[in-house]
């Protein structure tokens, strides 16, 4: 009879191991990349004023998303979620490379622009121009991070 109360309570025991462990597992955060951003060593291959629409799809590939209206550009963008549990996913990071392109299909900027609290900021760029083409575009693109507009984002 004591043998069998006591498997009894090493069954409970594993149970209630089994139930806690699984509880720990789902509460860990499991991350999630979502699109694609070429990176700096194979945006170094691409030569502003040099390179041509082909050699830099040959490069580093054609993105997902151009231009809206005018296809001056190419836009590469990548996101990372964080999702906990049942919770929702949450946006954690994301990274928008921009090349763009004059009238010839020559690259005219090569700019890498991310998150940092809220604000979108260049993190390299690489321009032929001060002329920035494409911003509508990339305002749409980071309007959507919360509830804030990318105008508010980007004045102080």
């Amino acid at each position: 009879m004591a043998r069998n109360s006591d498997s009894r309570l090493r069954s409970r025991r594993a149970v209630l191991v089994a139930m806690v462990s699984l509880g720990l597992m789902a509460c860990t955060p499991v991350y999630e990349n979502h699109g694609f951003v070429p990176s700096d060593e194979e945006l170094a291959l691409v030569e502003v004023g040099k390179d041509t629409r082909e050699v830099v799809a040959a490069t580093v590939g054609k993105p997902a998303a151009s231009g809206l209206l005018n296809d001056v550009g190419w836009f590469y963008v990548q996101s990372t979620y964080r999702r906990v549990g049942a919770y929702a996913p949450k946006e954690v990071d994301r990274q928008v490379v921009s090349i763009t392109f004059d009238d010839k299909g020559v690259v005219e900027n090569v700019e890498r622009f991310g998150l940092d609290h809220g604000r979108i900021v260049p993190i390299s760029r690489r321009v032929t121009e001060s002329n920035i083409k494409g911003v509508s575009f990339l305002r749409q693109l980071f309007s959507s991070l919360g509830r804030v507009s990318a105008g508010q984002l980007l004045n102080n």
